[in-house]
């Protein structure tokens, strides 16, 4: 379908669509680059090319040859001084709503094996701390325990939590769909609307959640009883087709 003529150019509908998608990366470049440094780059580059297409319109051969193969090296230079920038970019895309609705499929498997290992801990009284790191890194957290690195599964997260076993005292902190450490310290809550809890690992559960965006399930050991902590409050003995449809959320916006 065409749209208008320029002489004996004729723009479609398509090259129009062509021109949108073109304009809009570089208009989140444009973005990428609203730092100093990173504007300081940006007028670099054009002084660059601007020298470069002023050799090539006046034929100076040796400034083109030196331009042409700087630019080949100049990209991946770029690549490394913007990388801090890139990621935050790549980050923002990567959450948009139409790319999270492809990722629900491939966390569906993740989030399955940790409300049935849940399910199942409950059913056998076998206390637990579940950790799941989102937006905030919890690095000192990590630090304190073993680190594993492993895909998430029911059999992994019933095996750690075992009573007796080398792992199972502390929290397993997860990280999409990987089971990142075990056996790691948490902080306890500072609330003193929680200082009565009985269980060490609901105060630790809300004090996970206090300082970070954490989402933190526990079950207890002396009643089975399935809790989440989140934003520093708890709650208990929730469905597990309520914990399900939370985690979800949780992995879709991760």
């Amino acid at each position: 379908m065409t749209i208008f003529h320029i002489g004996f150019l004729e723009f479609t509908l398509l090259d129009l669509f062509d021109v949108l998608i073109v304009g809009f990366f570089f208009y989140r470049f444009l973005l990428v680059l609203r730092g100093a440094r990173s504007l300081q780059l940006l007028i670099g580059l054009v002084f660059f090319f601007t020298v470069g297409l002023v050799a090539f319109w006046l034929k100076l051969s040796m400034v083109t040859w030196f331009i042409s193969n700087i630019a080949t090296v100049g990209i991946i230079v770029i690549v490394v001084i913007l990388q801090p920038e890139l990621r935050r970019a790549f980050a923002r895309f990567g959450q948009n709503r139409f790319l999270r609705l492809l990722l629900r499929s491939e966390s569906k498997g993740a989030v399955d094996d940790i409300i049935r290992a849940a399910e199942k801990l409950s059913d056998m009284h076998y206390g637990a701390l579940i950790v799941l790191e989102n937006n905030v890194r919890l690095t000192n957290i990590v630090d304190s325990g073993k680190m594993l690195n492993a895909m998430v599964s029911q059999e992994i997260l019933q095996s750690i939590f075992t009573p007796y076993t080398p792992l199972h005292d502390g929290a397993v902190i997860i990280k999409g769909d990987q089971v990142i450490a075990a056996s790691c310290t948490l902080p306890l809550s500072q609330n003193p609307a929680y200082h009565r809890l009985h269980g060490m690992r609901h105060k630790a559960a809300v004090g996970a959640t206090e300082e970070t965006d954490a989402f933190a399930i526990v079950i207890s050991e002396e009643t089975g009883q399935i809790s989440y902590a989140s934003k520093g409050k708890l709650y208990r003995d929730v469905r597990l087709q309520e914990l399900k449809s939370i985690i979800q959320e949780l992995f879709i916006s991760q």
